[in-house]
């Protein structure tokens, strides 16, 4: 049997891929650059060109699981190509939300095969948005400081392996965390002893912030919602779940394991 991962280079994919190929299953991965993808992805792996988002450059043949990220641009295509998966005979889809139960996770819910929705709550890799200003300044400007129970995204990328290769897992949706509820001062603290440099945090306003990531292209609804998150994150976000352990078997990575791989990406 072989599996196509959707977005096989993202946060996830790239981790779900790997979870598969260590299990002895085939993949295939696609990606709008199979040439960059070579660089990112383990050797084992088929690689194909297309994208989620255009759905019609997408081949299910010998397809016979699915897992698909939900990104930007996917809610208005992501029906047509669950109809396209299932009208190929896939028969088993794993989806990592897009934060909500969007069109695509409820075309999946709706469309007749086994399926498995992963729920991460905050990525540890969000964490790298802080890498130029911690490089440049040893600084980290954020407007709030709550805590998050951020999650490792390759413990989302093991608990969708385990759901997609295991029987049982059908209907479920995973709300997933990490070990630990941190908030910004606290992940500082941990990345400047990693780092072996002080880290400072500096308060911005919520404007400040918005403003921010509007300069990065982002429109200002999104940004508005992105920040409004952060303003007043919902209580799961910061309720820690033993989720990861349940489905796999060991405990889910810790912030301090994050950054002892990414350590030096801040330096």
């Amino acid at each position: 049997m072989t599996t196509l991962v959707t977005g096989a280079t993202g946060n996830t994919g790239r981790h779900v891929v790997r979870e598969l190929l260590e299990r002895g299953e085939k993949v295939r991965a696609l990606t709008r650059s199979p040439a960059a993808a070579v660089q990112v992805l383990p050797s084992g792996v088929e690689l194909v060109e297309g994208t989620h988002t255009a759905p019609k450059t997408v081949s299910f043949e010998g397809i016979d699981r699915l897992h698909v990220t939900v990104t930007a641009g996917l809610a208005e295509v992501g029906p047509e190509l669950v109809q396209r998966a299932v009208d190929s005979g896939v028969r088993r889809i794993t989806v990592v939300w897009g934060g909500a139960v969007g069109p695509t996770e409820e075309a999946i819910a709706d469309s007749g095969v086994e399926w498995t929705r992963v729920e991460p709550q905050e990525f540890m890799s969000n964490t790298l948005n802080w890498v130029d200003s911690i490089r440049a300044e040893g600084v980290v400007r954020e407007p709030y400081d709550l805590p998050s129970a951020l999650v490792h995204e390759a413990d989302i990328g093991a608990v969708a392996a385990v759901a997609l290769l295991e029987d049982g897992r059908s209907g479920r949706a995973y709300n997933l965390t990490g070990p630990q509820a941190l908030t910004p001062r606290e992940r500082i603290a941990l990345l400047s002893r990693a780092a072996g440099r002080e880290i400072a945090f500096v308060p911005m306003t919520h404007e400040q912030a918005v403003d921010r990531l509007m300069a990065t292209g982002v429109s200002r609804e999104d940004a508005e919602y992105v920040i409004g998150w952060y303003a007043a994150p919902p209580a799961e976000s910061a309720t820690v779940v033993d989720t990861v352990e349940r489905v796999t078997g060991r405990p889910a990575r810790t912030f301090e394991q994050w950054v002892a791989e990414n350590a030096q990406r801040f330096q």
